[in-house]
């Protein structure tokens, strides 16, 4: 059962929905059709039915199909971002800290309302609005790890955030990979893997006042 299905089973007939929950209600149906079918080949009408709401109810909370898009699109870049602050503030072990965050990832892309695709594998991102959030969002999880670098390591913040970038992307890509792949590998073994790929790289750089291993 879907969050829609189960929102309606629940709610009491008769009743209108407030509006902080309609417009979830709305976030999530229109998220099964995007992910389903893709930005162009959705339609409002689709979103409409899906959310068991009229045409008119649905454009009361969002103008056009793209600030409904945008707005799903904010809500999933933010919980990424989110999700990765967590990892990292998890533990003050930096080797726990890197499993931590590259479980995070895996765990993004493994969620079943297939989020990830809207913000990483859209069929809008040439759209300079969504562009623009997919590379910020980047930018920010990347901002939050090249902290803990330049923190622990002492090294510049331009040298953490290119260390940082190439952990928030390989992180991205390799567990992209993992879910299109239909990998046999359970998530476990992969995030361990990669978890050790990476620490041996990020070890190299010491921490201030010790040597390197």
């Amino acid at each position: 059962m879907s969050a829609i299905e189960q929102t309606e089973a629940t709610r009491p007939r008769g009743t209108r929905l407030p509006r902080r929950a309609r417009r979830n209600q709305l976030l999530g149906a229109a998220q099964e059709v995007f992910v389903a079918q893709g930005y162009h080949a959705a339609a409002m009408d689709d979103i409409a039915e899906r959310a068991g709401v009229s045409k008119p109810v649905l454009y009361q909370h969002f103008p056009g199909k793209l600030e409904l898009y945008l707005a799903l699109l904010d809500q999933h870049c933010e919980s990424l971002l989110q999700s990765v602050r967590a990892a990292l503030a998890s533990t003050t072990d930096n080797k726990q800290r890197v499993a931590a965050t590259m479980d995070a990832y895996f765990a993004y892309v493994e969620d079943p309302g297939g989020a990830f695709r809207l913000v990483f594998e859209s069929d809008l991102t040439n759209d300079p609005a969504v562009r623009e959030r997919v590379d910020k969002v980047s930018l920010e999880c990347a901002e939050a790890i090249s902290a803990v670098i330049a923190e622990d390591t002492g090294l510049s913040q331009d040298e953490s955030m290119l260390l940082a970038v190439g952990l928030g992307g390989v992180s991205q890509v390799v567990a992209r990979y993992w879910l299109s792949s239909e990998s046999k590998v359970p998530r476990d073994t992969a995030v361990q893997l990669l978890t050790s790929l990476a620490w041996k790289g990020i070890a190299g750089f010491p921490l201030q006042g010790t040597e390197p291993h």
